[in-house]
């Protein structure tokens, strides 16, 4: 993922070793690492059981915050592609019975869209 995606708020894929690494502490028994995604800071992980939005605070990023979504809270997502002028993909999610999406996040080109369509579809269609 380049810096200048990065610094536009695109999300890149994270290799789901390094995600376990630096994440185990927050997986509960059985629970295991399908993908995840860095926006600059942030990262956003798709478990088996949940969605974890890891948001680093502040200036050094010392302050984290760990939301948790279980996916039978999602109502409904949506999937924009990429266009020709348009460079990045985007997700949006809605949490229960909420007007405005919850979570928002753009994709840069090395993310398959289509495949993270696809997993979060295969957890919320259960």
């Amino acid at each position: 993922m380049g810096i200048f995606s990065s610094l536009m708020g695109n999300a890149g894929a994270v290799d789901n070793q390094k995600l376990q690494n630096d994440f185990a502490q927050l997986l509960c028994d059985s629970e295991v690492i399908e993908a995840g995604f860095k926006i600059f800071r942030d990262t956003f992980i798709f478990t088996n059981k949940r969605l974890i939005l890891v948001d680093k605070q502040g200036l050094t990023g010392s302050k984290t915050q760990y939301l948790s979504i279980s996916y039978k809270s999602i109502s409904r997502f949506s999937v924009e592609t990429a266009g020709t002028f348009d460079l990045d993909a985007e997700l949006k999610i809605w949490i229960s019975s909420e007007q405005h999406p919850s979570v928002s996040r753009k994709f840069n080109k090395s993310v398959n869209v289509y495949e993270v369509q696809k997993l979060l579809a295969q957890h919320v269609l259960k």
